[in-house]
């Protein structure tokens, strides 16, 4: 026996090498795992950190930067409001507001817009709208029906909502909240009560995975809550925008929705989300919503810019030839490497591994100059700038070759005990 055998390496410990950063994170709060790489500027699909090393980003801020990192529309947009006015205050209009709130009305086909900070915040906002209907209109029912695995949020009502994502150590939770199975119609139906005012559903659950409603349930969904007098808001934070090839998710099923939250995309980049509206979900009253930002005019100003470049000739039809192209190249990845299943429309993909691996997945890409976003143990998500090109594209799965290949070569040593 060799007693001064050194153990055998971590899988970290064979993938993956810490850069040589000097920046502190010692004065943050401890919230999200990041690398220690301190990234300083971005140019469309690509990100370059302090040592100047490029990075391609598939993930753009969990799917926020539809355009890409610093796109000259924004910065113009930005560059062009700044100069006029930042933010008037939420007391008083702003002519980017309006044009926002109305051009979004027209292309969605809501009658109200509320503009607000975050898709967590819409999701709020969403609910309060749906316990207000219940009190003018089914009698003050108050309970919202949502999908097991789902995530609408991190604040109190959204966490709530949600039944996925990490421990809630913040209970208790706040009341008036279940959870059915996703692609459930009959379950869906049985947890409907006469204190039930609304379903609330994610039109591919994101943080679960990528998992996609299937056609069948959500028409299902939208028809249930027509015959039983109650609302369908669907969380299209992640979705909206032209993440899925078309402006809303909800147009991908032909289902219309009573409420609707936008959030991430809609900013492109920047701290922007929407409420929208139709018919009888329009229901708020003068000083129900509020809050010092919203509806800021620079904010509001970015959302024109994302709004008028996706809504451009062709763009809608680039998202879906590139979503089928990337697609179709993570498909013969995972066929090459036995992972499992790929989910996903337009430009948003998950790919189900063969084990609990996608964190080392991550590290490995990082390794290799790839960014990527691991929502569960065994699930890598991939929601690329909706501007990618498909040399981005092919560069991105040979860094992806590389880091699946460096994650085996490490698990196979590790089964072995290799030492270092």
């Amino acid at each position: 026996m060799n007693l001064f055998r050194r153990p055998a390496p971590s899988l970290d410990d064979l993938i993956f090498e810490a850069p040589g950063d000097t920046s502190s994170s010692d004065s943050l709060m401890p919230s999200v795992a990041r690398p220690a790489q301190v990234f300083v500027r971005g140019q469309g699909s690509w990100l370059w950190d302090s040592e100047d090393r490029a990075y391609l980003d598939f993930s753009q801020g969990n799917a926020a930067n539809s355009l890409g990192h610093s796109p000259q529309v924004l910065i113009k947009a930005l560059t062009d409001q700044t100069q006029a006015l930042i933010n008037p205050g939420n007391g008083l209009h702003n002519r980017a507001q309006l044009n926002l709130a109305e051009r979004l009305c027209h292309r969605t086909g809501s009658d109200q817009a509320y503009l607000l900070n975050s898709g967590a915040e819409a999701v709020e906002a969403a609910i309060k709208l749906a316990r207000k209907w219940g009190q003018l209109h089914r009698g003050g029912a108050y309970r919202i029906i949502s999908a097991s695995a789902g995530c609408h949020g991190r604040s109190f009502a959204a966490m709530s909502a949600s039944a996925g994502g990490p421990e809630n150590r913040f209970e208790p939770q706040l009341p008036g909240f279940s959870h059915v199975p996703f692609n459930d119609l009959p379950a869906l139906h049985a947890a409907v009560d006469a204190q039930t005012v609304a379903i609330l559903l994610e039109p591919i659950q994101g943080e679960a995975g990528v998992i996609p409603a299937t056609e069948h349930y959500l028409k299902g969904v939208e028809r249930l809550c027509h015959e039983l007098g109650i609302l369908l808001i669907l969380d299209e934070v992640q979705t909206g925008m032209g993440r899925c090839g078309t402006l809303l998710a909800e147009q991908q099923y032909g289902v219309r929705a009573d409420i609707i939250t936008l959030g991430k995309g809609l900013g492109g980049g920047v701290p922007l989300a929407a409420l929208m509206a139709r018919g009888k979900a329009c229901c708020f009253d003068v000083g129900e919503l509020d809050g010092t930002h919203h509806g800021n005019a620079l904010m509001a100003s970015a959302g024109l810019a994302v709004l008028d470049a996706v809504l451009e000739h062709g763009f809608m039809d680039h998202v879906g030839e590139s979503g089928v192209y990337l697609g179709e190249g993570l498909a013969r990845l995972a066929y090459r490497y036995d992972h499992g299943q790929l989910r996903g429309h337009g430009l948003m993909w998950g790919l189900t591994l063969s084990e609990d691996s996608a964190e080392a997945v991550v590290k490995a890409a990082l390794h290799e100059g790839l960014i990527l976003n691991a929502p569960q143990p065994n699930c890598l998500r991939f929601t690329p700038a909706l501007t990618v090109s498909k040399s981005n594209i092919d560069e991105m799965l040979l860094r992806l070759a590389r880091a699946f290949s460096r994650v085996r070569t490490a698990q196979l040593q590790c089964r072995k005990g290799i030492a270092v």
